[in-house]
């Protein structure tokens, strides 16, 4: 019984450790509400966009972003139509699980991207404004 609860604590931990290793090496940067403000400030360098849906956006929104929906069908498309490859991307959604979704998509079709942690819902609760 001993053995097996010790091949059960290193089986755990070293799912633990793949998933964590996974995440580090997804292509993309996820960063804090600082860093993402201050990657943003350059706009000749840095495109943003909204991954939310359009009554989301609506409700405020990161003064410049774009929207591309990350569940719209033709996202891919609008994203490799309207962005330019050569510039990095900053993504955010509403909690950060769209935008990490919507990132996963856009390294795999040639992007750079840094997407917001925690969203607009971090975005707001730094203070930072939205219109």
């Amino acid at each position: 019984m001993k053995y097996i609860l010790i091949i059960a604590v290193v089986l755990v931990i070293g799912i633990v450790i793949y998933s964590s290793c996974a995440t580090k090496n997804n292509g993309f940067k996820t960063v804090g509400v600082d860093e993402f403000s201050k990657l943003i400030a350059d706009r000749e360098s840095i495109q943003l966009v909204d991954m939310r849906t359009l009554s989301e956006y609506n409700e405020g929104h990161i003064a410049g972003a774009k929207l591309i929906d990350v569940n719209d069908s033709l996202f891919i498309d609008k994203v490799t139509a309207q962005l330019d490859k050569q510039k990095t991307v900053a993504v955010y959604c509403r909690s950060g699980r769209r935008s990490a979704k919507a990132a996963n998509a856009m390294v795999k079709a040639g992007f750079q991207v840094i997407n917001l942690d925690g969203g607009i819902i971090a975005w707001q609760d730094a203070g930072k404004d939205v219109e």
